[in-house]
């Protein structure tokens, strides 16, 4: 009967690491095009420039590729030190999304201004191709107004994406209607409108990341009890 109940929490743990490995290739996936195909698609702050789209995703993507790794061998072998470190690698994981999240969300307002004066400069393609993309589609203009801008570039000139009337050069005109929101004052918008969506999607992987430590602890002690004392 106890080895019964072995079998089959092994094999469910198994398959719960699998899926969680194959979400991990996924993100290690989307990473990599990212990164080739968008020039590591910008980063928008000039105090953590690794911290790009394209590197945050290779990153998290790595990380879960390598936990559900750990714990489908593990489970597979019945190796108490496998599940162990698979265990661990899932708070890992957590502590380094809640420390990312503080960093960023702590200084972002600033760093994005900051990074305003990047927006010419040559190696910076993709930052310069991120912010158009966002101005145009959300219909904003710089961090807190098109003024943002001024201040960066040094001269009273904003990207021609914040023009209501978009055509060439018509940023360099200060007669024309720009976007008078700016761009921070949106995205607080967007997460306001979808808190409830994000938060939901926030506790799915949280469970997710629990349910897979619990699986791992339980079969750690059910291996200890079943008399496999390897490490190993």
């Amino acid at each position: 009967m106890a080895r019964g109940c072995l079998c089959c929490l092994k094999y469910t743990m198994f398959v719960f690491n699998l899926i969680f490995w194959l979400c991990g290739c996924g993100l290690l996936g989307v990473g990599i095009w990212l990164s080739v195909s968008q020039g590591s698609f910008a980063t928008f702050s000039p105090s953590f420039p690794s911290l790009s789209a394209a590197n945050m995703v290779i990153a998290i993507g790595a990380i879960v590729m390598v936990t559900g790794f750990l714990g489908c061998l593990g489970a597979i072998k019945e190796n108490k030190c496998l599940l162990l470190s698979c265990s661990f690698g899932g708070l890992a994981e957590i502590l380094v999304l809640s420390r990312l999240f503080v960093i960023v969300s702590e200084n972002a307002k600033q760093d994005l201004k900051d990074g305003l004066a990047l927006y010419n400069a040559d190696n910076n393609i993709g930052l310069r191709n991120a912010w158009n993309i966002i101005q145009a589609e959300w219909k904003c203009c710089g961090v807190t107004g098109y003024t943002d801008w001024h201040e960066a570039l040094k001269e009273k000139v904003v990207p021609d994406r914040c023009c209501q009337e978009h055509y060439q050069e018509c940023g360099r005109n200060s007669t024309n209607m720009f976007w008078t929101r700016g761009c921070y004052e949106k995205v607080e918008e967007w997460l306001e409108d979808n808190k409830h969506l994000l938060g939901t999607i926030g506790m799915c992987i949280l469970v997710v990341q629990l349910l897979g430590m619990a699986f791992s602890m339980t079969l750690f002690h059910q291996i200890h009890r079943s008399g496999k004392k390897y490490d190993a």
